[in-house]
């Protein structure tokens, strides 16, 4: 390991060394810059060093195998913020929470809202893929990104997309990387969708037994009623005595006044409105509860079927930390879970077609279960192929296939 910091140093110098480690825990680096992080890339290479990637490491455990850990938190500038065209470039060590504040002073938004922990990064919410409850309204990760700069495992720069809506050049590559958890690089510089602020935010909750919950949300559903957010939490999540079924509205007064109308009308009066310092404090703690249990994964279904997940998760890992969208089908689960189990539960999804992303873990957990788990007949060959193609000497540390 000394080796590896001295050569560290020379390279980026005695600063970029965040925390020289310790006895099975990688020296920490944190490149300065762009290009100090490419050459770091580019090295380790060279050398033949392992790299674990993080951002400020509140979201994923640091307990993977390494030679060195990079850390974007360096790379922490919002480089540019441009209202009337409705986009912002930022670095990606750069913590949501600040600049959601930045932008909020320029009277615009990112329509996200990813669970974790404050500090959190936006490259950790664009590798992970990490979506919240306002996917119901503007959609996945993906759908606000327009670009990006990564630097592959040995160090190459490679930038897709732009800085305008309008711009679409290399958008598939923009797309890859968004969910990839690294495997095909790390994500350095973002160039992100714009919105404007909204002028009303409201949400309103109702609780009860899960079931009566989920005839409610799809009572909604058919109204035509389409909310910022509709997301059903269980009681621990919600911090209720029972499931709670929330809905944000956003948008104009008068549309959010319409949504609140036809909300009323279709539960019946039964929605208690929440105060805006309530409605923050609502979806902060439910975030913040999905991001502290040793385990957290999403499922990808049908909105038919979200309440059968829902029995599933219940029946083999319990359903004390759940939120789900009944909407989309989406359902992300938390909490204490061993690879049989997830193994067994992935088995069953299989027959299903419903995938399961494996968000956070320990180490052992992700690289004996995987991200993705086993891939489908012919996608493993591509996934390789394109890994090979952005990390040719296998640099990077990310089990995204299950290496059972």
């Amino acid at each position: 390991m000394n080796g590896v910091l001295e050569k560290v140093r020379a390279l980026l110098g005695a600063d970029a060394v965040l925390d020289p480690g310790a006895a099975g825990i990688a020296p920490r680096i944190a490149p300065p810059s762009l290009d100090a992080a490419a050459l770091l890339l580019g090295t380790a290479t060279a050398e033949g060093w392992k790299v674990r990637v993080e951002g400020a490491g509140t979201w994923q455990t640091a307990d993977a195998p390494a030679d060195l850990a990079l850390t974007t938190r360096r790379l922490d500038q919002v480089e540019a913020v441009e209202p009337q065209d409705l986009v912002a470039t930022a670095q990606a060590g750069v913590g949501w929470d600040r600049l959601r504040q930045q932008l909020a002073e320029r009277g615009v938004w990112v329509a996200l809202d990813p669970p974790g922990l404050a500090g959190r990064t936006v490259g950790s919410i664009l590798a992970c893929a990490t979506a919240g409850p306002l996917r119901q309204g503007f959609g996945a990760v993906r759908d606000h990104l327009l670009g990006l700069t990564a630097i592959t495992g040995d160090g190459r720069v490679v930038s897709s997309g732009g800085r305008v809506v309008k711009n679409v050049a290399g958008y598939d590559l923009t797309r890859l990387q968004a969910g990839a958890f690294g495997a095909f690089g790390v994500i350095a510089r973002v160039h992100l969708r714009l919105r404007a602020l909204p002028r009303a935010d409201q949400t309103l909750v109702l609780e009860g037994p899960r079931e009566e919950l989920s005839r409610a949300a799809d009572e909604l559903r058919e109204s035509g009623l389409g909310p910022a957010a509709l997301e059903l939490l269980s009681p621990a999540l919600a911090r209720r005595a029972g499931w709670a079924l929330a809905v944000r509205c956003a948008g104009s007064v008068a549309q959010v006044e319409a949504e609140e109308a036809t909300l009323r009308a279709a539960a019946g009066g039964r929605f208690a409105r929440l105060g805006v310092e309530e409605s923050h404090a609502f979806w902060q703690r439910a975030g913040e509860g999905l991001a502290v249990r040793p385990v957290t994964l999403r499922l990808g279904g049908l909105p038919d079927s979200t309440e059968d997940l829902l029995d599933l998760l219940q029946h083999q890992l319990g359903d004390e930390w759940i939120s789900a969208a009944p909407a989309l089908g989406a359902v992300r689960w938390s909490g204490a879970a061993s690879a049989d189990h997830l193994r067994r539960l992935r088995r069953t999804l299989a027959a299903l077609e419903v995938p399961l992303t494996l968000e956070r873990a320990p180490w052992e957990l992700r690289r004996t279960t995987g991200m993705f788990g086993a891939y489908r007949e012919g996608i493993g060959p591509l996934v390789a192929g394109l890994r090979r193609t952005f990390d040719p000497e296998g640099t990077l540390v990310v089990p995204v296939a299950a290496d059972e």
